[in-house]
Formats: structure tokens, sequence, C-alpha cells
């Protein structure tokens, strides 16, 4: 890998600037209803691959920023913000809802004669033409509530009812994003895709993600000890992963 000079500023997409001294850089899209703190227990770097969560708006630090309504308007705000940065190697890891996202940026930076990343990471989520399966667009907002309380009791926190309802508003907003994405058809990638199962994910099995098969010449499985949401306290097992492809 080559490292070329860069200039890093500041960017609300980002919680810190990227560095000019990174040799490669794993971008990372958090959930839905998340924001980049679901990455805050990984490491700033792994290896000599820097990590860089991605800051949607509508959110922890970007609260007042409006909301990008569409994957589509969310693709093209961070192309733009995106394309000063790919001037090195780089890979796309997106869990769960963000790596619909993720794979859409991918095919928008192409369009755009931008360079490719090295590897999609996609993690516990099936197929952009699968992705109306999931089981939470379904829900009443009463029950994506208590989806919310036990998603904070899950991390160890008593949740306030304010942390609730405002973690609801981001949820709610984020699901009706994913709820109007619609991709009828696989548009294949230009690059390798590793799809990530949690074994003990009680939403998502193994067989919901074989639709990624249709997505990149190169399509591989792994299966990762772990629920749905251990991705966040950073598992030797996925770290290795993630930059055994360098």
């Amino acid at each position: 890998m080559t490292s070329g000079p860069t200039t890093a500023t500041a960017s609300p997409w980002f919680v810190r600037p990227p560095s000019p001294e990174a040799t490669a850089r794993l971008f990372c899209f958090p959930f839905s209803g998340s924001g980049a703190s679901a990455f805050s227990a990984w490491p700033a770097a792994l290896d000599d691959v820097e990590v860089c969560p991605v800051q949607f708006p509508g959110r922890e630090n970007r609260l007042a920023h409006p909301h990008y309504g569409t994957y589509d308007n969310l693709a093209a705000g961070l192309t733009e913000a995106l394309s000063p940065l790919l001037e090195r190697p780089y890979a796309f890891f997106g869990h769960c809802a963000g790596a619909l996202p993720a794979y859409e940026t991918v095919l928008r930076l192409t369009a755009l004669g931008l360079p490719a990343p090295e590897c999609l990471f996609v993690s516990g989520q099936p197929a952009p033409h699968d992705a109306s399966r999931d089981r939470m667009l379904t829900m009443t907002e009463d029950e994506l509530r208590a989806e919310v309380e036990a998603f904070i009791r899950g991390r160890g926190i008593e949740p306030r009812p304010d942390m609730v309802e405002l973690g609801l508003m981001v949820l709610l907003r984020d699901h009706a994003a994913a709820g109007a994405y619609r991709r009828q058809e696989p548009a294949p990638l230009p690059c390798p895709v590793v799809v990530l199962h949690w074994r003990d994910d009680p939403d998502v099995s193994l067989d919901d993600l074989q639709g990624w098969l249709a997505y990149a010449d190169s399509v591989e499985f792994r299966v990762l000890d772990g629920g749905h949401h251990d991705f966040m306290d950073a598992p030797d097992e996925l770290l290795k992963t993630l930059t055994r492809r360098w």
C-alpha cells in the first residue's frame, strides 16, 4: 500500500478528521437509530488501517442537522465528503441497515469514476433486494419504543424517558428511510463482499444473507460468535476478519 499527501479537514460526517498519515482507512456505517458512537469501543486503528466511523445527519452531535430522508440522499452527501479521502486503500463496514447506504455509496462512487473500496463488509443485514423483510419495519411505535428500551438496557444503562424518546425519534426517521428503500434487482459491485453472520443473532439467519451472492464476483461468508449488536464491543474475531484482506 502506498500513501500520498492529503489534507484532512474537519467534516461533520466524521467524528474525528481522518489522519493524513493513515495508509488505509475503514469507514464504518452505523445501524438504524444509532450513530458513530456505535463504534466508540473500537480502536482508532487496526494494525495500519485507520477506523473512521461515519456520522449520519440527524443524531448525536449532528442532531440539529436535517435528517437525510432517503438512502440516495445519504449516499450523495457522503460521496462528497469521502471523495478527497479515497487516494489510499479503503474499505466499508456496514452493520444491519447501515450496510444498505454503504452499498449505495459504493455504487455512486464508482459511477462517478472514483476509486472503489478494497472490500465491502456487511454485517447482519440481508441483501438490498431482501431488505424489506426486516421485521422491525412492520413494528408499531410502541413496539419500537420497547426495542429502544431493551437495547439501552442491553448496553448496561437504565433507560431514562428522555433518552428513550430521543432514541425513538431517530429510529423512526431512520426506519422511514429504510422502509422507502427499494432495489428490485442486484446491481453488482466492482469489489469483493464479505458477509458477516452473528451465530446468536435471533433475527437474521445465515440463509437470510445468501442474497448477497448476486452482488459481486467475490462473495465470502464468515460466521462470528456473538449476537446482533456484539460488533459494538469490537471482538477480536471481528477485528481480525476486517484486517486480514489488507
